[in-house]
């Protein structure tokens, strides 16, 4: 019987995942992964565990406790306060995903004998031309491919991802049906250690950030922001703006200076437009499955509608203009008529954004 552990979140969805693979016959372990949180926040851990620690029960499978606070902090955490300190915008789930939960999650569950670790993400691993690929969930309202571009093709071998085919109505359905105490739990939001605490409440504890002036594309003063590093270019929230003119259009965020500790926004398309690029350079570029042509499609965004994209060495250069910023991921699709991802759901890969070439 193959053994797996299942990353029991507290949430219904890794609930509903340990217990079809218990169904389908696996040798299922459930396990509680604790990360770093601050100690000026509320702590929910605990619950979190508590929820976890009553499915195991319900499901009659065994618990285990990982304490990856310490690896956690110095993987994830020092590395995105890094980031943004630099005026970059990275994705804490990202650095997440692949330092816990397919990092070091995965080494632990195979000391212990593992033969696969899964969890509750909205992803599927299929077989395709006699190799595994990883394929987007079934679910587009909650798919999670674009989060989980630094897989490897090694990692496909050993991860599950047991509701991967199901709609999230449907794994609600399944969870009352399992008896699953969680079946009508809300979904956890923002970033994976903070829950609903926004980052103007977790940064100022780590970097000295004070507040500035929001500039037109004239270079005037026209607004107050709250501090450059809590800005990305394309963000139209956040900011105040004191001096308005008679276009009533919500103002975008078109570039920023660090060292300035400047925002300049604008709400002329054009001028929006312009800031705009077709080409960026990129690093640390990661492919789960290698691609059979330059031409793909990407994303930027979470859920964002893909868009055509050719990936030239350390260059991707867009079928159209994106409005994008420094730190975060472009995550890599299949063409839809390619031999890879026909519908064009096989998520290839992925890399950071290094610099935007204007």
């Amino acid at each position: 019987m193959k053994k797996v552990f299942v990353g029991l979140s507290g949430g219904v969805d890794s609930a509903v995942s340990a217990a079809l693979l218990k169904q389908q016959g696996f040798d299922v372990t459930g396990v509680f992964i604790k990360v770093w949180s601050p100690d000026f926040l509320p702590c929910t851990w605990r619950d979190e565990r508590r929820d976890a620690m009553r499915v195991a029960a319900k499901l009659d499978i065994p618990f285990l406790f990982f304490d990856f606070a310490r690896e956690y902090k110095k993987g994830v955490v020092d590395l995105m306060i890094k980031e943004y300190e630099a005026g970059r915008t990275p994705n804490p789930d990202i650095l997440c995903n692949r330092e816990i939960k397919f990092g070091i999650f995965w080494e632990k569950a195979k000391e212990m004998g593992a033969n696969f670790i899964a969890t509750g993400h909205y992803a599927q691993i299929v077989e395709s031309q006699k190799s595994k690929v990883l394929k987007e969930g079934k679910d587009k309202e909650k798919d999670q491919s674009y989060f989980l571009w630094t897989l490897t093709h090694e990692d496909l071998s050993h991860v599950l991802f047991p509701i991967g085919h199901l709609e999230k109505s449907e794994v609600r359905k399944l969870a009352k049906k399992f008896g699953i105490s969680v079946a009508e739990k809300k979904d956890s939001q923002g970033i994976c250690f903070l829950g609903d605490v926004d980052l103007e409440t977790f940064l100022p504890h780590f970097l000295k950030i004070k507040s500035g002036d929001v500039l037109n594309t004239r270079g005037e003063i026209i607004g107050l922001h709250k501090g450059a590093i809590y800005y990305t270019v394309g963000e139209r929230h956040g900011f105040e703006i004191l001096k308005k003119d008679t276009n009533s259009k919500p103002f975008y965020v078109v570039s920023k200076s660090m060292e300035n500790n400047t925002i300049t926004v604008s709400n002329n398309p054009i001028e929006i437009n312009s800031h705009a690029t077709r080409e960026i350079k990129i690093k640390d570029i990661n492919w789960i499955t290698k691609p059979q042509r330059q031409d793909l499609w990407g994303r930027i965004r979470y859920r964002q509608k893909k868009f055509k994209v050719k990936v030239d060495g350390d260059k991707a250069i867009f079928s159209e203009p994106q409005t994008v910023a420094s730190g975060q991921s472009i995550v890599f699709y299949a063409c839809p008529n390619s031999k890879a991802g026909r519908d064009g759901e096989i998520c290839l890969g992925g890399a950071i954004i290094n610099k935007i070439k204007l």
